[in-house]
């Protein structure tokens, strides 16, 4: 599996790279308020809108995760709490106690 997931990896390296050495042309950029810049290689403005994207993926979900990871500490501690109530539980039951259905058995339905 591991191999799998490297021939992969490669696979899509060398896709990425072929895909950047076919873009190098330059292109202007022109920005709001008449502000441009030119001559910048197109893979270096693609690379740059594509790590925005990501930083700006990342913010969005951020939120979510942070909610998920709080309410798996609350979840964590509430099944401590509750693990040790029933540990309290069974050192208060003495080990010679005569269940309900030994004493009298479920009749059949």
């Amino acid at each position: 599996m591991r191999l799998l997931a490297w021939i992969l990896r490669l696979i899509v390296f060398v896709l990425v790279l072929m895909f950047a050495m076919n873009n190098t042309a330059s292109v202007d950029v022109n920005f709001y308020a008449g502000h441009a810049i030119a001559g910048v290689p197109l893979i270096v403005v693609m690379l740059v809108m594509f790590i925005i994207g990501v930083v700006l993926g990342l913010l969005v979900t951020l939120p979510a995760v942070l909610r998920r990871r709080r309410e798996a500490r609350k979840l964590r501690r509430d099944l401590a709490r509750l693990q040790e109530q029933v540990r309290h539980a069974a050192a208060v039951i003495p080990s010679d106690a005569v269940t309900p259905e030994a004493m009298a058995p479920l009749a059949p339905l």
